[in-house]
C-alpha cells in the first residue's frame, strides 16, 4: 500500500516558528529573516516525513498563523478595513490575526473560533458586500515549487470551497450562495497553475462534511464541485475529510468526479459501515485515516489490521485520521521520560513509523514490528486505583445537584457580598512576565530553594492585589504566578498524570500548549491552590476568587486515556476538584471560579449525539465539583472561543452563579441568545479582546457595556476581560484594566443619573 499524512506540525520541533514570529512582531528580525526560518522548518518537515518512508508528502500545510486565514488571503477575502491600513502584505495578514493599533489606524482582529472538536483555533474569514473573490495569492504555488526544488513531489493542500463558506462570517446582504461562481473560478485557477507547475494531486480539505448536512448543504456542495471537477486541468483531486464520518454526503461524494476520498476511521463511527454497506468506487482511491492523529497513544496494530482487512484491497492509501498538527513533534524531545512510559506513546514523528509499519506488515515484511506491538499490548499498562473506581461507581443522582435553588442563592449572595451594580473582576491570570518565567525555571533547575521560589510568588501576588485595589476592581484574583498552565498545574498535583518537557502543540498563532497525559486513575492527595488564595485574601478586605480548572477542561486539554470512557475519567477528575473547592471554602475563600473554557470543544459534531454522548455527563461532572459548597459561596465559571448559542440551555443547567464568556471577537452576538432564552445565570460577557495587543479606550468599553445592558438585565451583568491575561504584556494590561474600571464607573454614574 501507499502511505501519506494529511498535515504535519508547523511551529517547529522546539517552537522555532513561534519565537521567530514573536521577534518579528517586536521588530527584532526582518520579514526576510522570518521567511528563512519558515523555509528551514518546511525543509525539516519534508526531510523528516520522507526519511520515515512516507510515500506521498503534502505542501501548503504550513502557516505563519492559520491555514484558514491563508486560504482567505489567497482568494482576496480580506475586509476593506485591513486593506485601508496600507500595510505590507505580511503585516496586513497579521493585522487580521491580531488586530492593529498604530500610526496607520486602529482595527480589531478577525473573530477566532475553535477548529471543530479540537483545541486549535482558526481565524474566521469575513465576506461582505464588497468582497471580490479571486485568486491573488501565491503561497500554495510557492511552497509546492519550494518542495519540488528540493526533490520532493508533494500534494498541495488547501481548505475546500464548501468548508470555507460554512466556516466564514457574512456581514452584508450577500450570502454564501452569492459567491459560488467566483469561488469555482478561483479554485479552477489554483488547479490550472498547480498543473502548470507539475503537480499531479491536490488535497481539498472538507471537514465540514462530517457535521449534519441538510439538502441545502448538499446542493451548495454540488453547485461548487460539479463545475469545478469538470475542468481539473489534468490534476487528480482528493476530497479529504476528518473528525467524523460522511454519512450524509457519502453517496454524493462517490458520485462526483473526485479521484480520491479521505475518510476518518478513528472518529468516523460510520465510515467502515458506509464502505461495507454501499461499497467503494473502483475508480477512486481511498485515503484511509487509520492512525489516530489527535491522541498520543501507540496504535494497537492488531486492531488496525483487523480494520484494514475489511477495507478495499486495491486503490488504498494508508493515512492519519486528521492532520498531525494536533500532536507534539517527537518523543525524541523527551529524553527525561522513562522508557516504561515512552514505549506506549507515539507523537507525530512516531506516527509516521506506525504508518510504515502497517504498510510493511501488510506487505509481509513487518513481522518483527507486529510481534513487538502485540507484546506491548499483552500486559497491563498500569495498576488501577480501586478506591477511586469504587468512589465513581457509588455516585448518586443527588451528588450532582446543589441546594438551594439558583434564585435563593442569588439573594443570599447579594446580601453576603454587597457588590455594586456591574461588579468588575478579571478572569484570573495576570501577565506571566519574563521574570515570572525565569523564577519558575530557576526553581526547576535547582538554582533557588522552594522558600525563595514561593517568596517571589508571594511578592508578585501582593503587587497584583495592590494594583487591583488601586484601580478599583471589585472582586480580585491572585494572578496565578505559580502556574505554568491552567491544566498542567493541576495535573502536576494529582495522581494519574504524566508530563512532558517539550511536547508542545499549537493552539493558535504563536500560542502553544503542552497537554498533560492522563496515564491512570486520577486522585487528589493534598491541597493544590489553597495557600496562594488564602495569602491573597489576607491582603485585602475585598473578595478574592479561588481559581480552579474544571474537570471537563482538564480532560479535554489533556491527552485522554483510551482504555476507559471519557465520562469515567472526567468524574474522577471532578471528585478531585470538588475536594479542592471544599478546602478553599473551609479556608475562607467565598468566591470560587471553576473554569470550563473547553466545555464545548469535545461536543460531538452531529447534534443528534450532543446529549446522548457528551452533555449528559459533561454538565453533571461540572455540577459535581460545586454541589457541596454552602449557598453563601459563589461559584463562577468561564468559557471562551467557541459558539455557545446552540447549547445555551445546557450551559444554564451547569447551575453556576456567574458565567463569564468570551464575546468581544464575536461582536457580542451571544447576547441575543441570552436574551431570547431568558438565561438565568449572571453573566460577564468579555468587554475587550485579550488575544490582541490593542488597548481599548474608556469610551470603547463604555459603549460595549451599554450594548450588553440592552440585552441583559442590569442586575445580572458582570464586567470583565474576555479571557485570562497570562499572555499579555504588563503595560497594555495595566492600561486596558484601568480603562475597563473607569468605563464601568462612568456607566454607573450614567445609570444613577437615569434613576436605574
Amino acid at each position: 500500500m501507499t502511505t501519506t499524512i494529511i498535515g504535519y506540525p508547523r511551529i517547529g520541533s522546539h517552537r522555532e516558528l513561534k519565537f521567530a514570529v514573536q521577534k518579528y512582531f517586536k521588530k527584532e528580525i526582518s520579514a526576510e529573516e522570518l521567511a528563512q526560518t519558515a523555509a528551514d522548518l518546511r525543509k525539516q518537515n519534508w526531510d523528516t516525513i520522507s526519511g520515515a518512508g512516507i510515500d506521498q508528502l503534502v505542501s501548503n500545510d504550513f502557516s505563519y498563523y492559520d491555514t484558514t486565514l491563508d486560504t482567505a488571503n489567497l482568494l482576496n477575502i480580506v475586509p476593506k478595513r485591513y486593506k485601508d491600513l496600507n500595510l505590507s502584505s505580511l503585516d496586513e495578514y497579521f493585522a487580521q490575526a491580531r488586530g492593529y493599533q498604530g500610526d496607520k489606524g486602529d482595527v480589531t482582529a478577525l473573530s477566532m473560533k475553535k477548529w471543530f472538536n479540537t483545541n486549535y483555533h482558526y481565524l474566521v474569514p469575513e465576506f461582505d458586500d464588497d468582497t471580490d473573490v479571486k485568486l491573488v495569492g501565491t503561497k500554495i504555488f510557492d511552497e509546492y515549487q519550494e518542495a519540488k526544488d528540493q526533490g520532493y513531489q508533494t500534494r498541495p493542500v488547501v481548505l475546500g470551497p464548501y468548508s470555507l463558506l460554512r466556516l466564514s462570517a457574512f456581514e452584508g446582504n450577500r450570502q454564501d450562495t452569492d459567491f459560488t461562481s467566483a469561488l469555482v473560478s478561483a479554485y479552477e485557477g489554483i488547479f490550472e497553475k498547480l498543473a502548470d507547475l507539475g503537480a499531479d494531486w491536490i488535497q481539498l480539505d472538507e471537514p465540514q462534511l462530517v457535521k449534519d448536512q441538510s439538502e441545502a448543504d448538499l446542493e451548495l456542495f454540488t453547485d461548487l464541485y460539479k463545475p469545478l471537477l469538470s475542468n481539473k486541468h489534468g490534476l487528480k483531486v482528493l476530497a479529504q475529510t476528518y473528525f467524523g464520518d460522511v454519512r450524509d454526503s457519502y453517496d454524493l461524494l462517490t458520485s462526483l468526479d473526485f479521484d480520491g476520498l479521505g475518510l476518518d476511521f478513528h472518529e468516523g463511527d460510520e465510515s467502515l459501515n458506509l464502505i461495507e454497506s454501499k461499497g467503494f468506487p473502483e475508480d477512486k482511491v481511498l485515503y484511509a485515516g487509520v492512525i489516530n492523529g489527535k491522541n498520543i497513544w501507540k496504535a494497537n496494530y492488531d486492531q488496525r489490521l483487523d480494520l484494514l482487512h475489511k477495507l478495499p484491497k486495491t486503490n488504498i492509501v494508508l493515512s492519519t485520521s486528521c492532520s498531525l498538527l494536533h500532536v507534539p513533534y517527537t518523543l525524541e524531545n523527551e529524553p527525561q521520560l522513562d522508557e516504561k512510559y515512552k514505549k506506549y506513546l507515539a507523537f507525530a514523528k512516531e506516527k509516521l513509523t506506525e504508518l510504515t509499519d502497517l504498510d510493511h506488515i501488510l506487505g509481509g515484511s513487518g513481522d518483527d514490528a507486529l510481534k513487538a506491538n502485540e507484546a506491548l499490548f499483552a500486559k497491563p499498562r498500569y495498576e488501577e486505583n480501586q478506591a477511586i473506581i469504587d468512589k465513581v461507581a457509588s455516585l448518586k443522582e443527588s451528588d450532582f445537584h446543589r441546594e438551594p435553588s439558583f434564585e435563593e442563592r442569588a439573594a443570599i449572595q447579594k446580601k453576603e457580598f454587597d457588590l455594586p451594580e456591574l461588579p468588575t473582576t478579571t478572569i484570573g491570570s495576570f501577565p506571566q512576565t519574563r521574570e515570572v518565567r525565569r523564577n519558575r525555571a530557576k526553581y526547576k533547575r535547582g538554582e533557588i530553594t522552594k522558600e525563595q521560589y514561593d517568596q517571589f510568588n508571594r511578592d508578585k501576588i501582593k503587587e497584583c492585589v495592590e494594583f487591583q485595589e488601586k484601580i478599583g476592581l471589585d472582586v480580585l484574583v491572585h494572578g496565578e504566578y505559580e502556574r505554568n498552565d491552567m491544566v498542567e498545574y493541576f495535573g502536576e498535583k494529582l495522581d494519574g498524570f504524566l508530563f512532558t518537557s517539550n511536547a508542545w502543540v499549537q493552539s493558535y498563532g504563536t500560542r502553544g500548549v503542552k497537554p498533560p497525559i492522563i496515564w491512570g486513575d486520577v486522585n487528589r492527595t493534598a491541597p493544590i491552590t489553597v495557600a496562594e488564595s488564602v495569602y491573597a485574601q489576607s491582603l485585602t478586605d475585598k473578595p478574592v476568587k479561588g481559581m480552579l480548572t474544571g474537570p471537563v477542561t482538564i480532560l479535554n486539554w489533556s491527552f485522554p486515556r483510551e482504555d476507559i470512557s471519557k465520562k469515567e475519567s472526567t468524574l474522577q477528575i471532578a471528585l478531585a476538584i470538588q475536594a479542592e473547592a471544599l478546602d478553599l471554602e473551609k479556608n475562607g475563600i467565598k468566591i470560587i471560579q471553576i473554569d470550563e473554557p473547553a466545555l464545548r470543544e469535545k461536543l460531538p459534531l452531529r447534534k443528534s449525539d450532543w446529549y446522548s454522548r457528551y452533555l449528559d455527563w459533561a454538565i453533571p461532572a461540572f455540577r459535581l465539583v460545586g454541589s457541596k459548597v454552602q449557598p453563601t459561596t459563589q461559584i463562577h465559571t468561564h468559557m471562551c472561543y467557541s459558539e455557545f448559542g446552540d447549547i445555551i440551555d445546557a450551559i444554564d443547567a451547569m447551575d453556576a452563579d456567574v458565567i463569564s464568556f468570551e464575546a468581544s471577537r464575536a461582536d457580542l452576538t451571544l447576547l441575543d441568545t441570552l436574551q431570547k432564552t431568558h438565561f438565568k445565570t449572571h453573566v460577564g460577557p468579555g468587554v475587550y479582546d485579550i488575544h490582541s495587543p490593542r488597548i481599548p479606550s474608556e469610551d470603547e468599553v463604555a459603549g460595549t457595556i451599554h450594548k450588553i445592558l440592552k440585552k441583559v438585565p442590569l442586575q445580572n451583568v458582570w464586567i470583565n476581560p474576555d479571557c485570562g491575561l497570562k499572555t499579555r504584556g504588563t503595560t497594555e494590561t495595566t492600561a486596558s484594566l484601568e480603562n475597563v474600571v473607569a468605563a464601568t464607573q462612568q456607566v454607573r454614574k450614567e445609570l444613577a443619573h437615569e434613576g436605574r
